[in-house]
């Protein structure tokens, strides 16, 4: 699969994999904007990248795992980049008094490319039953 990709910044860094058979590919911060307060408190990194990613396949954006030494979280939990977007690749993250950590040049995220499966909904008066039928919010344990 080819995933085209295009810097929209002079030192905008291609997407990469740290290590061969990695999942995800490092993004790279170009930018870091502080919105104002009366827009919310987040701090938004830019990639300077814009992707085309084939139809039939989406790109998934997770914060990377060393994320968890800061006290930082991505606003969207999981980015969804659909194969139609060719805007830029930005990650949002929360921040708390003392701002973000994370500086141009700093790998801020990863993005996985996966392939989605032929849906057809259909709509039903009756579901088949299961063991775990309408139980939710930890009903199978804590």
């Amino acid at each position: 699969m080819i995933v085209k990709f295009k810097k929209l910044v002079p030192h905008a860094q291609p997407p990469s994999q740290a290590n061969s058979g990695d999942a995800g590919y490092d993004l790279t911060a170009t930018a870091v904007n502080y919105p104002t307060v009366s827009e919310g408190v987040f701090t938004e990194i830019c990639t300077g990248l814009s992707l085309e990613i084939p139809k039939g396949y989406v790109g998934l954006v997770f914060p990377r795992s060393s994320i968890s030494k800061t006290k930082h979280f991505l606003r969207n939990s999981v980015g969804v980049i659909d194969s139609g977007y060719r805007g830029e690749v930005k990650l949002r993250f929360s921040t708390d008094e003392s701002n973000t950590s994370y500086k141009i040049g700093d790998r801020v995220g990863q993005i996985l490319f996966i392939k989605l499966p032929k849906i057809e909904l259909i709509e039903s008066d009756s579901l088949s039953d299961s063991q775990r039928s309408k139980g939710g919010f930890g009903s199978s344990g804590s």
